[in-house]
């Protein structure tokens, strides 16, 4: 198979580890994604993924499905090309090899709905667009500015979140991040003053601070500690600690007069839909 073409990815080999094979004529990002969720489904994940993208030709295909049926692999594929996608289909029948098409059905769907045909064209959802554009310089904001390490972001900030150490402020950054918002955050610590440009925001508005129970707040941490082969009995992660810190950061928040969002059960993605309510508020009350 053309070097250029595979590329091995995916949790540890182990035996008994089921191979998959991810073909596309474009990245194949998608079929990878949807193959990783089924995999977590079944005893922790384990499978071993091998990416064919950019596929252009049926002699690739002929190799990727007779390494397929030599590995007892399956095949997941998004081959949008209908040309394409039908040889694959029809070669995995003949060699008895398992295929799934993942972005076939949802396509024939579409085309019922809407009443006419796709564009049958590959890699449309990577268009360098303006969107695109938009998103990677979200994200690599959120990067520059992430942990208070550059004050001066906070004012050129769409959203400044602020919090203690484990309220998932980084998280929550790079999610928004991808949906086109630049977003700084800063931590809260007692020792620590939170720099002056948070105060002197012309808008201040955009701040937003996410607060935590103790109880959630002291077994996120322990179990952080322990991850670093740390006792969760250190000060990072002690009771009297977290009241401590809790209460400077509610004192921040007092004074900044933003509002907050409790992430004790939240998902990153709840906790995002909020956010974005909030921005969608202060868009409408300018």
């Amino acid at each position: 198979m053309p070097q250029a073409a595979l590329h091995r990815g995916g949790f540890s080999s182990m035996l008994s580890t089921p191979i998959v094979y991810i073909v596309s004529d474009s990245v194949g990002e998608t079929a990878e994604f949807v193959v990783r969720a089924a995999a977590s489904q079944f005893d922790g994940g384990h499978v071993e993924l091998r990416r064919v993208s950019y596929v252009h030709e049926n002699t690739v295909l002929d190799e990727v499905v007779q390494s397929a049926k030599e590995e007892n692999a399956i095949i997941a594929f998004t081959v949008v090309i209908p040309e394409l996608r039908e040889y694959l289909v029809q070669k995995s029948r003949q060699l008895g090899v398992q295929a799934i098409d993942i972005m076939g059905p949802v396509l024939d769907v579409f085309a019922q709905v809407l009443g006419r045909p796709p564009a049958h064209k590959a890699g449309l959802v990577h268009q360098l667009d303006e969107d695109y554009f938009k998103r990677v310089e979200a994200i690599e904001f959120a990067v520059k500015y992430d942990d208070g390490r550059d004050a001066r972001g906070l004012e050129r900030a769409d959203i400044v979140l602020i919090g203690v150490s484990r309220t998932s402020k980084t998280p929550l950054s790079m999610y928004l991040a991808h949906r086109g918002l630049k977003v700084a955050n800063v931590p809260l610590v007692p020792e620590v003053s939170p720099p002056e440009q948070l105060f002197r925001l012309r808008d201040k508005r955009k701040v937003i601070g996410l607060t935590i129970r103790p109880d959630k707040l002291n077994m996120i941490r322990k179990e952080r500690l322990k991850s670093l082969g740390l006792t969760g009995e250190a000060t990072y992660a002690s009771h009297e600690r977290i009241l401590l810190e809790l209460e400077h950061a509610e004192s921040v928040m007092k004074r900044l007069g933003c509002p907050c969002i409790d992430v004790s059960d939240k998902a990153v993605e709840e906790t995002a839909g909020v956010v974005l309510e909030f921005v969608a508020k202060r868009g409408n009350a300018k």
